[in-house]
């Protein structure tokens, strides 16, 4: 135990992040069991060591992170290591890359029951299905996601500003107020354009080859996230790989399932459970007509984020996809994002919003025009950088 105490001192006292998360206040650390899932790249590890530097001295030994990793975790249960954690005046465990350890929601289960007064924070990856695959932790755990860096956090970074998020209501109703306080400090396209090449991972503040290291992140969600979780065996890694490819080089729009099933070589139905898991992974996001969902053909497939555009084909990319692809994603999380109709790119919980640089001649009272090169909007036309304050 002491060593591990040893290495927690360590981590922690090497944490800094520049910028405070909102999931950090959004969270209720109260309840006993709590799942922070989130796209690898995203910083969960260093989410949890920021928790444990602002909440416990390390020198109480109250708190602990442990890593799956570690190899003696496949010599002795977690339940057991809980067990003596807790006896010792543990109050809180943080378990990081949980899915690692074999049987682990059971595992979290036994902790949790034979452990009263305990707290655990575990994290796991977004294609984990927790409530609806681990039946023994429904009603038990309260899970929340870590996205990766919004605009503001970006722009908070990069300035030295604290800039609050504000709703989409906000947004709609008073952008003009907001964007004229936010730009008596900084003009935001100053940073947009690097935001949206390399701004949503963290690891951008990492001393290497921000392209080079995503792509080596993004074949660990497929090697790793995808091929581990959902049990596919290694030899159809190259299909899903393929797969992804595929559709990271096409514009933004419905897949053609049966020409990729002859593609990679399988059937239909093998292309839809794939693109379902990239869409978990969050490499790629699902946007379908209004009332459909899966199984159903997507309307459009996407990236998650405009990052992996750049990484995968930085020079055959059309601008206004790089525009749209930022918006969807800045807005998925917390609102239903649908397929527009002729009039509008998007149709987001209900309301229509179209994604454009120029405004287009016949302009509509009922649209709402997300301006992508425009720092002040006015009326129903709103600058696109300011959609990227809602978290």
């Amino acid at each position: 135990m002491d060593s591990f105490f040893r290495t927690h001192a360590y981590l922690v006292e090497h944490t800094d992040l520049p910028v405070r998360r909102a999931l950090m206040d959004e969270i209720d650390w109260k309840q006993p069991l709590i799942g922070i899932k989130g796209t690898r790249g995203v910083g969960k590890t260093s989410f949890l060591l920021q928790y444990a530097k602002e909440n416990f001295d390390v020198r109480t030994r109250k708190c602990l992170y442990i890593n799956m990793n570690n190899f003696y975790f496949q010599g002795r249960g977690l339940a057991d290591f809980a067990c003596e954690f807790r006896q010792g005046g543990g109050e809180v465990l943080l378990i990081d890359q949980v899915f690692k350890q074999p049987d682990w929601s059971k595992e979290l289960r036994r902790c949790h029951d034979e452990n009263p007064g305990l707290r655990i924070v575990f994290t796991g990856s977004s294609v984990m299905r927790l409530k609806e695959e681990n039946p023994e932790l429904n009603g038990l755990v309260q899970s929340y996601n870590l996205r990766g860096f919004s605009f503001r956090e970006f722009l908070n970074l990069k300035t030295g500003c604290d800039f609050p998020a504000f709703t989409l209501d906000d947004i709609l109703t008073h952008h003009e107020q907001i964007a004229d306080d936010i730009l008596q400090q900084v003009n935001p396209l100053n940073f947009f354009q690097s935001y949206l090449h390399h701004g949503f991972y963290p690891f951008f503040l990492e001393n290497r080859n921000f392209s080079e290291n995503l792509l080596k992140t993004m074949n660990m969600m497929l090697e790793v996230d995808i091929l581990l979780i959902k049990q596919i065996e290694l030899k159809y890694l190259p299909k899903l790989k393929k797969l992804f490819y595929l559709l990271a080089i096409e514009r933004p729009s419905a897949p053609n399932v049966s020409q990729l099933a002859d593609e990679i070589e399988t059937s239909r139905a093998t292309v839809m459970n794939y693109i379902k898991y990239l869409s978990d992974a969050r490499l790629i996001n699902l946007i379908y007509h209004p009332g459909e969902a899966f199984p159903k053909k997507p309307a459009r497939v996407m990236m998650h984020n405009s990052s992996l555009m750049y990484a995968i084909y930085p020079n055959s990319m059309e601008t206004i996809d790089v525009y749209e692809t930022f918006f969807q994603n800045a807005l998925w999380a917390y609102h239903d994002v649908r397929m527009g109709d002729r009039l509008a790119s998007f149709l987001v919980d209900g309301r229509r919003f179209r994604v454009c640089v120029n405004m287009p001649r016949r302009s509509l009272d009922n649209v709402f025009y997300a301006r992508a090169e425009q720092r002040r909007g006015e009326g129903n036309q709103i600058p696109l950088w300011l959609l990227g304050f809602l978290y």
